[in-house]
C-alpha cells in the first residue's frame, strides 16, 4: 500500500497532464477510498502507511484495527479550462497507534475516532491540457467535520451528552491530486489531502496536554464518471463547444484541443490523408507537391520548378512543337524534328535559317527559293516564272527567229489611213500571220504598242495611237485570238524610235509594236 501511495503521488507531480472534465460534460461524481493519518498532541503519523493490526485500548474497551480507513463520494463541476470545484463528503475512521506506548495487550494514549465530513475546495489545474491522458491539480478550500466520540471521554472534556454525541469542528483541507482519463466518461482520481482542524480534544488529553491543534491527511483513490452530452457535429471526437473547427471533413486526424485537423505544412489536408506531410502539396497528388503548377507532382517531374507537360515528365516545350526545350535548338520557335525542333515554314525541306525564301517553298539548288516553271532559273530572275524558258530570254521561251522578223516587218508594214485609225488592206496578210503565229503558239500574249511622230497636237497623236493599237487587237480577234490574250497600249508621240527633225524618222515613228509575253 505504501509504495501504491507513494507512486500515485509521483504520477500526480510528474506525470503527464489531461482533462477529466470539459464543457461538453461538466459535472463529474466520484466513488472511492482510501486511508486516513493523524498528527497532534500524541505525534506525528504522516505517511507511515502502518497496515499492521494494533490492539487498541479504546477508553477500556481492547480493540484491533489497522490504519484507519475512509469512503468518500465526490461531486465536481467544470468551471473552465483552469479551475473546477469540488464537494466532497466522506466517512471513515481517524486515529493513531503508536508502538512505543503501549502496557501489557494494550496501548494508552491512543485512540480510533468515526469521522462523517464534508469540504468544498476550488480545484487549480495548473498543468491543463484539454482532453489529454493526465490532469494535475491542486485545492485548497473549507469543511467542517462530525467525531464521534464515547460519552466518558465526552465527561473527561466537560463535554456532556449521550453516546451518539461528539465533536464538530472546521477543517481548511489542501491537497494535491490527479485525474486520469481512460474513456472520455470515464476515469480515475488520485489526490493526496493535508487537513487543518480548529480543534485539539480529539484525544482526550487534559487540557494542560492540548498543545496543538489537531490535524489530519486523507489519501484516496477511486473511480470518476463525466455527466453530459456531447454535441459533435463534425464526428471528430471534439465536442461543438470546445471545437475551434467544427466542419472539420469527415477522417481528418485532428487536434482533441482544439478539433481542427492536424496539418503540420499548411497545405489544407489533414496528414493521415496526406502523403507528403511535411511538405504543402496540393490535393490532386494527396498532398504532395507540383511546386511549378503544372500538373506534374515534384517526385515525378524532372524540371520540378519550371512548368513543362506530362508528356516529357514535367519539363518544357514552350513552343508546343512537341520538342522538349532541353532537345530543341529553337526553342521559342515552333519547329520540326528533323531540324531539331527549328521551323521550316514553307515545309520545303529547308530550315527558315538556311532558307533565302522562307515563306515560299523552293528547292535545294536556290537555297529554298523556288523555280515555280522548272526551267533552272529561280523565280526572282526569272521574267516568266510560270512558263518554262531559257536564260538567253531572262527564263521566257526562246522566241523563234521567224517570229521576230514577222514582228519587225510589221513595225512598218501596218498601214493606216491617214489621220485615222482604218487599217488598210495592204495589212491584213502580216496581221493575218501574226494570227497563225497566235494559233501555234498558245502560251504566247502579245501586247500591242501604238506610236506616233509629234506632228501636231500631242493629245490628239496620244488618242490616235490608242485608236490604232485598239484597231489591230480588234483584227486579231476576229482572226481567232482570244481576248484575254492580246492587250493594246497607245504612246502617241512619247516613246520615238527615231529622230522626228528628219522625213524619214517620223515615218518610222509611226508604227505598231508587237511583243510576246507570257503568264507572270
Amino acid at each position: 500500500m505504501k509504495k501504491l501511495l507513494l507512486g500515485a503521488l509521483l504520477v500526480t507531480c510528474f506525470g503527464q497532464y489531461g482533462q477529466a472534465q470539459t464543457k461538453d460534460m461538466p459535472w463529474q461524481i466520484g466513488l472511492g477510498v482510501g486511508i486516513s493519518e493523524y498528527s497532534g498532541d500524541l505525534g506525528n503519523g504522516f505517511f507511515k502507511f502502518d497496515l499492521t493490526p494494533h490492539n487498541v485500548s479504546n477508553n477500556g474497551g481492547g480493540k484491533t484495527e489497522n490504519t484507519p480507513g475512509i469512503g468518500y463520494l465526490t461531486i465536481t463541476r467544470y468551471l473552465s479550462n483552469q479551475f473546477d470545484i469540488s464537494a466532497r463528503g466522506y466517512l471513515g475512521e481517524w486515529g493513531y497507534f503508536d508502538k512505543l506506548n503501549v502496557i501489557g495487550s494494550t496501548t494508552t494514549g491512543n485512540f480510533y475516532r468515526q469521522t462523517l465530513g464534508f469540504e468544498v475546495t476550488p480545484r487549480w489545474k495548473f498543468l491543463e491540457k484539454d482532453n489529454a491522458m493526465f490532469t494535475p491539480y491542486v485545492t485548497l478550500g473549507l469543511g467542517a467535520r462530525r467525531i464521534n466520540m464515547p460519552k466518558t471521554r465526552m465527561e473527561d472534556f466537560g463535554i456532556f451528552g449521550t453516546d451518539k454525541d461528539g465533536l464538530y469542528e472546521f477543517t481548511v483541507p489542501a491537497g494535491l491530486g490527479v485525474n486520469v482519463k481512460l474513456t472520455e466518461k470515464f476515469g480515475m482520481n488520485i489526490q493526496s489531502n493535508y487537513m487543518w482542524t480548529n480543534n485539539d480534544k480529539v484525544e482526550g488529553l487534559p487540557l494542560y496536554e492540548q498543545l496543538t491543534y489537531d490535524q489530519a491527511w486523507f489519501h484516496t483513490i477511486g473511480v470518476t464518471m463525466n455527466l453530459g452530452k456531447v454535441i459533435d457535429t463534425d464526428g471528430d471526437g471534439v465536442g461543438d463547444k470546445r471545437d475551434k473547427c467544427p466542419n472539420t471533413p469527415a477522417g481528418d486526424l485532428v487536434s482533441p484541443t482544439t478539433g481542427c485537423s492536424i496539418d503540420s505544412d499548411k497545405d489544407g489536408i489533414a496528414d493521415n490523408k496526406d502523403a507528403c506531410p511535411l511538405v504543402a502539396g496540393v490535393a490532386n497528388f494527396k498532398g504532395c507537391p507540383d511546386s511549378d503548377n503544372d500538373g506534374v507532382q515534384d517526385s515525378e517531374d524532372k524540371c520540378p520548378t519550371v512548368a513543362g507537360v506530362a508528356k516529357f515528365k514535367g519539363c518544357p516545350d514552350s513552343d508546343n512543337d512537341g520538342i522538349q526545350d532541353s532537345e530543341d535548338t529553337c526553342p521559342a520557335v515552333a519547329g520540326i524534328a528533323a531540324f531539331k525542333g527549328c521551323p521550316d515554314t514553307d515545309n520545303d525541306g529547308i530550315q527558315d535559317s538556311e532558307d533565302a525564301c522562307p515563306t515560299v517553298a523552293g528547292i535545294a539548288a536556290f537555297k529554298g527559293c523556288p523555280d515555280s516553271d522548272n526551267d533552272g532559273i529561280e523565280d526572282k530572275l526569272d521574267n516568266c516564272p510560270k512558263v518554262a524558258g531559257v536564260a538567253a530570254n531572262n527564263g521566257c521561251p526562246e522566241i523563234k527567229a521567224a517570229v521576230k522578223q514577222l514582228f519587225e516587218k510589221a513595225l512598218q508594214g501596218v498601214q493606216f489611213e491617214t489621220g485615222k485609225s482604218i487599217i488598210k488592206p495592204n495589212s491584213f496578210a502580216i496581221l493575218n500571220n501574226v494570227a497563225k503565229i497566235m494559233a501555234e503558239n498558245p502560251t504566247y500574249k502579245l501586247y500591242i504598242l501604238g506610236h506616233t511622230d509629234n506632228v501636231g497636237d500631242a493629245a490628239k497623236n496620244l488618242k490616235l495611237s490608242q485608236d490604232r493599237a485598239a484597231a489591230v487587237e480588234k483584227y486579231l480577234e476576229s482572226k481567232g485570238v482570244k481576248t484575254e490574250r492580246v492587250r493594246s497600249e497607245g504612246f502617241g508621240d512619247t516613246k520615238p524610235a527615231y529622230d522626228n527633225a528628219t522625213k524619214e524618222g517620223k515615218t518610222k515613228n509611226r508604227r505598231v509594236e508587237f511583243k510576246v509575253e507570257f503568264e507572270q
